[in-house]
């Protein structure tokens, strides 16, 4: 307040806390202190502490026209190179500037008991929520290509698209978030790394609109422009609840998703627990391999656990070339998915689908484990798809889908009010260790 922040609520305090943070020196802190100070967007720099106390809020702007706006490509000066600053599910747009933004910082601490609020329901940020209107919509924290960034404690809440982005960013810890949007927000992830190495989530809790976590690496131009993929993710002792998926992969993942670690986490009233989307189109680089999740308990989950390489997302998603379940040649648009490892899983109230995997005939998933899986249904569920593809028609208590894999391999999976068989089959080159 030194700066001449309010904290009343009415006044825009973005200015004076932009400024102490400016003005803040090397591993100095920035205090936030009690209060409701009314933003739009703020900056961080290098060799920071942010420090958000206990009742203060950041109240986020509803007016849009009032937003800074990152294009998605910019040129240099002299038009030899382009640079990419805005983003928007996979490729560079321009987007509005986060709430909290950080670009080319590092050694970064945000922290606190505070909240920072997104108002998006009382704006017209979800009104629409596919059309561009001056840009995209903005996250509550944007970190492009950052390094050594924490961030711990804090309530977010009310994100008009995705919650938190970190985008070509590494060395990231997100530490005991609260993270909660409305559930029929759209597109309010919780958290979303993008094309991002070593990534450490704990104990973070989320219940929102979409996807509690998705691993994303970017649609197929910015996925063979820059080759980077999202690897070294370890999610440990996190709730999710309420969301589309709990831990999502994709389906935004051209340059590929390597070693994700998901352990000793709950999730509660999601649709799918685990949820792969990828499909035809999203090039030889989405690659998807050592996925492993580890002591998760699962309940009232619709349906655990989700392989789709059908998903019907893009304008074309529902096109023959997406959607058919012929094989086509393998070529340079064909994604593959190699090793997925499931051990320790307990599923109590499933509704759908004990487990849907469905690779592709061209390039079939080469190997799931299944070890210590146990799957309890729901008393009265409720018909759905397991799965968001063409062709496939609303089920209840349904056993193990599987299609088009190399090696399934099941050991100690117990399968309990299902409804027809357990194990439902189709193009499986090996199968050991039957139910």
């Amino acid at each position: 307040r030194e700066f001449g922040a309010r904290g009343d609520g009415k006044c825009d305090d973005t200015l004076p806390i932009q400024a102490a943070i400016m003005a803040c020196p090397k591993d100095g802190r920035v205090l936030i202190p009690k209060g409701t100070y009314r933003v739009t967007s703020l900056f961080l720099k290098s060799d920071l502490r942010l420090e958000l106390a206990k009742d203060s809020v950041l109240l986020a702007e509803t007016d849009r026209s009032r937003y800074p706006i990152f294009p998605g490509l910019i040129e240099s000066y002299d038009e030899t190179k382009e640079y990419n600053l805005g983003t928007w599910e996979g490729n560079p747009l321009p987007m509005f500037t986060g709430i909290i933004t950080g670009i080319h910082v590092e050694n970064v601490l945000l922290y606190g008991e505070g909240t920072i609020d997104g108002r998006a329901g009382e704006g017209d940020w979800w009104e629409n929520p596919k059309v561009m209107r001056g840009a995209f919509r903005p996250r509550l924290l944007f970190l492009n290509r950052c390094s050594n960034i924490t961030v711990q404690g804090i309530h977010w809440k009310n994100s008009p698209a995705w919650t938190i982005h970190p985008y070509f960013s590494n060395d990231l810890t997100f530490l005991d978030l609260d993270i909660n949007n409305p559930t029929d927000s759209p597109n309010t992830d919780g958290l979303n790394p993008e094309s991002c190495k070593k990534v450490r989530i704990a104990g973070a809790k989320f219940s929102l609109g979409d996807d509690c976590i998705a691993i994303k690496s970017g649609k197929i131009y910015m996925g063979r422009k820059y080759k980077v993929p999202c690897e070294d993710i370890i999610i440990r002792q996190c709730y999710m609840e309420k969301g589309h998926g709990a831990v999502t992969i994709g389906s935004e993942m051209a340059a590929g998703v390597y070693q994700v670690l998901v352990e000793d986490c709950i999730f509660q009233s999601t649709d799918r627990g685990l949820r792969i989307k990828t499909r035809r189109g999203r090039g030889k680089d989405a690659v998807i391999d050592g996925i492993v999740f580890d002591h998760i308990r699962m309940k009232d989950v619709k349906t655990p656990l989700v392989v789709n390489c059908f998903y019907f997302c893009d304008p074309d998603g529902k096109t023959r070339y997406v959607q058919s379940k012929e094989a086509y040649p393998v070529d340079d648009r064909t994604p593959s998915i190699k090793k997925l490892t499931f051990t320790d899983i307990f599923c109590e109230n499933c509704h759908v689908a004990a487990a849907y995997f469905y690779g592709l005939p061209e390039q079939k998933i080469e190997e799931v484990i299944m070890d210590h899986v146990t799957v309890t249904y729901a008393k009265e569920p409720k018909p759905e798809v397991p799965a968001m593809t063409c062709g496939i028609k609303p089920c209840i208590k349904q056993g193990i889908f599987a299609a088009n894999i190399k090696k399934l391999f099941l050991r100690n999976v117990s399968i309990r009010g299902q409804i027809g068989e357990a194990l439902i089959l189709q193009e499986i080159d090996q199968v050991s260790n039957l139910i």
